[in-house]
């Protein structure tokens, strides 16, 4: 017989409490479940990643480690507890005002952390909110913007800029975004949090092995052990087509495996029941017998003559390759008057988004409806739909906020699999991925092995260049042809190459699925090209950042693929480096003159990136409409993952409309509701659905005007009931009670799509595979501990060209976190399966690994972007593992091969250039 839980007492927010529960209990599930108070998020389960902080009598803890027997008559406060009679805190309002919170999902936590600070210490300076924020991870913003807001707070920092909204519109101001109160007030609903009555917990078993074969065991002995409630589902299951995949041709993983696994952590049968089953069931013991076979771990044993496929029926463990080729670069590199060659090896990244994988779904009447974290919800919707077998209008994806993305939210993770519980069981079904599960079973950015040579002329100029790169895309396509291709038009840098042959590939090993994450590929190929070009710098004798300025592509230069784009900023980037580089290089000298074992150097990159996909079809539209009532709807679906699509998007729609921000209702996403806008990668929505917003606002203003037969500059105002337009002393009424519906309930509306003008790439390569670029160049200033090997970045200078800063504070965090991401690519992060599978032996930066950074946004504007914009996304990471690295090598002279530059191989480095010498 069971007993009932004995009752525990405590306050929640200075509201008494009892919650009947085990005493072993984690507060976080007993303030998310029992209470409801789902402000606390979980990241980790670990106290790791510090999401889940909450003040007990006052003091910041992880309630994830905390048992509920821990808080019995004590004082429990949570974010929903800071905002008093629903009114922002002083603190909240300032993590609004600095763009302090981006995905959201570290919020509550950053926010509960530093009120316990400022009850202590009510006027902290700079390091006191480092250190107390220390504990609290945060993937997204690169923490800049957090300890502002924190010192803002208290008056002790600096002040948000207000907008100016006196004169003009929208575009340009530097509005807090518009989805940010919720993430501040701790209100926000991401893929944990719903959780309909009678929904079943999902759990998936999975493989520990690399490479095997398996069978089933007893699956109905296996459930009469269990405690009552448990069902099983495998992949005979599955009413549709057992395959999924980013990109339709190349889609080749299945929901759950068959027979057969590729990567540790595969998933090979899902067990589902209430949520007290569960917990209770042996998933140890599941009936799984296992086959290992040999893995192919490296690119070089899965191209081994006689490898075994990884994908019976194809010609070869390759997946894709891709060239780009123009003039001669062997015979060009031949008559050079000054080359260099090396080669380097990056790791595993892992994405580290503080939200994993979560979702739940349902059924309405014939209709499965999910509600999940997702960069792509139309792509999400037709996958999951041929998976379970049906009409892709039987499914509607209804995305949840997303607690970071960055690339590995556009490949499938839960949806199918409870979609297919709750097509089965017709019963609400829920799976949350622990993080240890996460990090083994969700997407990597690829390791690459790259090779390259460049030369330049007696005078700096650059003449050719070779590029090869191999990239392990692991178990599954996933991205990696859009890494093979991308990667060799990029792999030049931004600049002025007349002779260049680049090739790239992807290649399957039974290592972790390698997807999107923040480039493509194109961070990798960079660490290479730029480093290449610093050290090609200093064999000609001109400065690097001159050597830089001296090749940087100019408008009406030809780009390696023949292209010649419009809006080329990377010339004013470089330039806008200039004082600071110039300071830098005086400083390090005069700091090294003085000797000691911490050595000073500066260095600098480049970076250019193709906004959205590479030479193919990639449109996105948008509908606005406006009710009979006088309400304006902007219907988006582009997916806000934190970036702003949002703000932006709506910004643009207002001004393209001619009414205020205020005025405008956003309707997203869901794809019952919302227009496709593609998928939130590539830093396209900004430039691509940016431009369907402008042309829809535009299409429906000329429709008003029209009506009203005012000309063009004729003002625009939006009542109940009428439209106002006004020009100059004339004024005219438009009554919409006066105007027919259509099929979605609008008087007036318009309904635009974009798809960016490209040209497909020949056999070598040349064409137009983007319509904009976004340019950007970084510049880095490092003290290296030339007898620990340790390096310390001081200050990281960017200069981005935006084309049109639609909103500036959202791009500067932008740049923060890209730069923040970048650090750790350059420094610390490297994913190896089964041990760095959290986030304890998987670092990240902290508040004390950030250096001071200072933004310099650049605007050239692009004739093809919305108002001149360009994206910005990926761009900003792209830059700083190079400006890094070649910061090691001036302080150091150390030449690194491989990714991290941790201390033992920056030590090593520096011995293989002294022995060198």
């Amino acid at each position: 017989m069971n007993r009932p839980a004995p009752a525990i007492g405590f306050s929640v927010n200075g509201q008494a409490v009892e919650v009947p529960t085990a005493p072993a209990r984690r507060l976080s599930e007993v303030l998310r479940r029992a209470l409801g108070l789902t402000g606390t998020k979980v990241g980790c389960d670990a106290g790791d990643c510090g999401a889940c902080t909450v003040l007990v009598d006052g003091a910041p803890v992880c309630a994830c480690l905390t048992p509920v027997a821990h808080v019995a008559g004590r004082a429990v406060e949570t974010v929903e507890g800071l905002a008093a009679g629903g009114e922002m805190s002083r603190l909240q309002e300032a993590f609004l005002a600095h763009g302090a919170a981006q995905c959201g999902i570290c919020t509550p936590g950053m926010l509960m952390a530093a009120a316990a600070l400022l009850r202590q210490n009510h006027r902290p300076d700079r390091a006191a909110v480092e250190e107390a924020l220390s504990g609290v991870l945060c993937r997204c913003t690169g923490y800049a913007a957090i300890i502002d807001a924190v010192l803002d707070a208290v008056g002790n920092g600096p002040a948000a800029r207000a907008p100016d909204l006196g004169r003009g519109g929208v575009v340009g101001r530097p509005l807090p975004r518009l989805d940010g109160a919720p993430k501040v007030l701790g209100t926000e609903c991401y893929g944990a949090d719903h959780l309909p009555e009678g929904t079943l917990e999902v759990r998936a078993i999975r493989s520990p092995h690399a490479a095997a074969r398996f069978a089933l065991g007893d699956i109905g002995a296996w459930l009469k052990a269990q405690r009552e409630g448990l069902m099983v589902f495998t992949a005979a299951d599955i009413p549709g087509e057992n395959r999924f995949g980013t990109i339709p041709a190349y889609a080749d993983q299945p929901a759950l495996a068959e027979g057969r696994v590729r990567f540790r952590g595969e998933a090979v049968a899902l067990v589902a029941g209430p949520a007290e089953a569960i917990e209770a069931a042996d998933l140890a013991a599941f009936p799984v017998a296992w086959e290992p076979e040999a893995a192919l771990l490296s690119p070089d044993e899965a191209e081994a003559v006689g490898a075994p496929l990884l994908h019976p029926g194809r010609a070869g463990n390759i997946v894709a390759a891709g060239r780009v080729c123009c003039g001669d670069a062997e015979v060009a590199l031949a008559q050079a008057a000054h080359v260099v060659e090396g080669a380097v090896e990056t790791a595993f990244v892992e994405h580290a988004y503080i939200e994993p994988e979560a979702g739940v779904a349902w059924m309405e009447g014939e209709t499965l409806v999910i509600r999940a974290s997702t960069q792509s919800p139309v792509m999400d919707r037709d996958d999951t739909a041929r998976v379970l077998g049906l009409a892709p209008e039987r499914v509607r994806v209804v995305p949840c906020a997303t607690g970071g993305g960055f690339g590995a939210k556009l490949d499938l993770s839960v949806q199918p699999l409870i979609g297919l519980v709750a097509l089965k069981t017709g019963r609400p079904a829920r799976m949350v991925w622990t993080r240890p599960e996460s990090m083994a079973a969700s997407t990597k950015r690829h390791p690459a092995r790259m090779r390259a040579r460049v030369g330049c002329d007696g005078e700096g100029r650059l003449v050719g260049m070779e590029f090869d790169g191999v990239f392990d895309t692991g178990a599954y396509a996933s991205w990696g042809p859009t890494v093979a291709v991308r990667v060799p038009v990029h792999a030049s840098g931004p600049y002025r190459i007349p002779n260049y042959h680049a090739t790239g590939r992807g290649v399957h090993t039974n290592n972790p699925v390698s997807g999107a994450f923040r480039g493509f590929g194109v961070p990798q190929a960079a660490i290479l090209q730029e480093t290449l070009f610093d050290r090609l710098a200093d064999a000609a004798g001109i400065d690097r950042l001159e050597f830089r300025l001296r090749n940087a592509l100019r408008e009406g230069d030809a780009t390696v693929c023949g292209q010649r784009p419009g809006g080329v900023g990377i010339a004013a980037c470089l330039e806008a480096l200039a004082p600071r580089w110039r300071a830098g290089l005086a400083e390090a000298e005069a700091w090294n003159a003085s000797g000691g074992a911490i050595r000073r150097g500066v260095g600098v990159a480049s970076c250019w990136y193709g906004c959205g996909n590479t030479a193919i079809a990639n449109p996105a539209t948008i509908r606005i409409g406006i009710t009979r009532e006088g309400r304006v709807r902007l219907h988006q679906g582009a997916a806000d993952i934190g970036q702003g699509a949002d703000t932006v998007i709506t910004q643009i729609a207002a001004d393209a409309l001619g009414l205020p921000l205020e005025a405008i209702e956003r309707v997203g996403y869901d794809t019952a509701l919302t227009p496709d806008c593609g998928k939130t990668s590539g830093s396209r929505q900004t430039f691509i659905t940016g431009n369907a917003a402008l042309r829809a606002g535009r299409a429906l203003r000329a429709r008003i005007l029209a009506l009203s037969n005012a000309g063009a500059e004729a003002r625009i105002a939006i009542e109940p009931g009428r439209i106002l337009v006004s020009e100059g002393a004339v004024r005219r009424e438009i009554r919409l009670a006066d105007l027919a519906e259509d099929a979605q309930g609008y008087v007036l509306s318009a309904e635009e799509s974009y798809d960016p003008p490209t040209t497909p790439l020949d056999e070598n390569g040349q064409g137009a595979p983007y319509a904009v670029y976004g340019w950007g160049a970084q510049m880095a200033e490092v003290e290296v501990d030339m007898e620990l090997g340790t390096v310390r970045v001081r200050r990281i200078t960017a200069a981005h060209d935006v084309g049109r800063a639609i909103n500036p504070l959202l791009a500067r965090g932008q740049i923060e976190g890209g730069i923040a991401q970048g650090l750790g690519l350059a420094l610390m992060e490297e994913y190896i399966p089964a041990r760095t599978e959290n986030l304890h032996d998987y670092l990240i930066p902290t508040t004390g690994d950030m250096p001071e950074i200072d933004t310099i946004l650049i605007e050239v504007a692009d004739p093809e972007g919305p108002f001149g914009a360009k994206g910005l996304g990926e761009h900003a990471l792209i830059p700083t593992a190079p400006a890094i690295l070649n910061a090691i090598r001036h302080a150091s002279g150390a030449v690194l091969t491989r990714l991290p530059a941790l201390p033992h191989r920056v030590l090593a480095a520096m011995r293989a250039g002294e022995a060198g010498r």
